[in-house]
């Protein structure tokens, strides 16, 4: 467990000092991008990492991406995950509504990403919304999307690890 939170504290580390020198290197050509937005359709899957009450995740997302400047955006993203059990304990389903900021660092490809929001159950009788946080580590060209990112459910117990692959384009 102590691994886990050195991990963590190490990634949010590393994600604030990539934002922090992406933020601070703008250029004149930076000054006339075009700003605009991007609609993202993932596909994802994970492995729990934390507690025995999950076997693998499975989820679909939207992502709305709106382009701050060549390096930096901002993302709003929803759809639905479900964490599978064996036998026959019952799946927990659920929304995530998440707001993130993602900034490019190298060759305005690869990319860091951090989300926070919530998820919201929605099978089987389980009641709880739980916070959720999600840092991630990606490659984004002209239409794919991919990236792997850690997701921590505050309620849930447990959290993953999972792999996103989407198809985006501009609006």
């Amino acid at each position: 467990m102590k691994n886990l939170q050195n991990i963590r504290i190490l990634f949010v580390a590393a994600i604030a000092i990539f934002c922090t020198t992406t933020t601070s290197a703008q250029t004149a050509e930076s000054s006339n991008y075009d700003q605009k937005f991007k609609l993202g359709f993932g596909v994802s899957g994970g492995i729990p990492t934390d507690g025995d009450d999950y076997d693998w995740a499975l989820g679909g997302d939207v992502r709305l991406q709106y382009d701050l400047s060549k390096r930096t955006s901002l993302t709003l993203t929803t759809g639905f995950t479900n964490l599978f059990v064996g036998d026959d304990v019952p799946d927990l389903g659920f929304i995530p509504a998440k707001a993130g900021f993602k900034a490019f660092f190298w060759e305005d490809q690869f990319y860091v990403m951090g989300e926070v929001g919530a998820g919201f159950a929605v099978t089987n009788d389980y009641n709880e919304t739980s916070l959720l946080w999600a840092p991630s580590i990606g490659y984004a060209g002209k239409h794919i999307d991919v990236s792997v990112r850690y997701e921590d459910y505050d309620k849930f117990n447990t959290n993953q690890i999972a792999l996103r692959v989407a198809y985006g384009f501009e609006l």
